[in-house]
């Protein structure tokens, strides 16, 4: 199993929207630990500032700074991007991951509740991505979004996020093809079943269904964020240079069919709703 010790990101400059918490902060983490500069941010000043200090523990002779925005507020965005700027001059790779998600049926979900979701991974991904896209603009330029098995996978009680994901792996492969003369790569992660998540705790609450969920991975096991880091680590680097508008799962087989099996649950208890 590989690492960031075995990658050399000296000298690089790496952005981790949504990087303070669960599979981004993994990422950030590696990324730092293999010598690259890291920007964090999310809504949260508290936690980007806890970030940061990670951040300095991984990597003390890297530059590291934290930016506190909500994905959908543009101007709150350009703010942010101009003090990166200021900072960093340029960006190498940007791993954009900010997320919203909970559990609600299609039948009880309100119009504001997709909206939500919507907002923050379809619009936020594309606010950011176009936010960025001048301090990347150029060849090597690299950007990995954080989707999730809701974009291929119908699952109950998260139609909104399925919807959501759906579009954020179909602007992965769109901007592929208008940004990809320019030398900018765009990829896209999409994570199984990670512990010790926030997402994955709100959709298997019990250490029962996590169990459940764990056998039916083929590998029997549920991730974990240096998995995902590491797949991150990959398409950011020169090994992936001919990789571009790929949706890549990092999940241990599970989307080839233990998903919707370890989503019966969820449909029973929607059914109830």
């Amino acid at each position: 199993m590989f690492n960031a010790t075995m990658f050399n990101y000296q000298g690089k400059n790496v952005v981790v929207v949504g990087g303070t918490s669960g599979i981004n902060l993994a990422i950030a983490i590696a990324f730092a630990q293999a010598g690259a500069n890291v920007a964090v941010a999310s809504r949260s000043q508290d936690k980007v500032d806890a970030a940061v200090l990670q951040l300095q523990q991984a990597n003390p002779d890297g530059i590291h700074l934290g930016v506190s925005f909500d994905v959908r507020d543009l101007s709150a965005l350009e703010v942010g991007f101009d003090k990166v700027a200021s900072e960093f001059g340029f960006i190498d790779v940007l791993v954009s991951g900010a997320a919203g998600n909970f559990p609600a049926s299609a039948a009880k979900l309100s119009a504001n509740g997709f909206k939500s979701v919507m907002d923050i991974d379809l619009l936020g991904s594309f606010q950011v991505l176009k936010q960025a896209y001048p301090l990347l603009r150029r060849p090597n330029g690299n950007i990995i979004q954080i989707s999730a098995p809701q974009a291929s996978i119908a699952m109950p009680m998260q139609v909104h996020v399925c919807a959501a994901k759906a579009g954020v792996d179909m602007l992965t492969r769109t901007l592929a093809l208008e940004w990809g003369c320019e030398g900018l790569r765009i990829n896209s992660i999409m994570p199984g079943p990670i512990a010790n998540t926030e997402g994955f705790n709100r959709l298997a609450p019990s250490a029962a269904l996590q169990q459940k969920v764990a056998q039916s991975v083929p590998l029997k096991r549920n991730g974990a964020g240096q998995d995902i880091a590491n797949a991150a680590l990959f398409l950011g680097s020169e090994l992936a240079s001919y990789i571009t508008g790929v949706v890549l799962p990092v999940d241990g087989g599970w989307s080839l069919g233990g998903a919707s099996i370890a989503m019966t649950e969820l449909g029973e208890l929607a059914a109830k709703m």
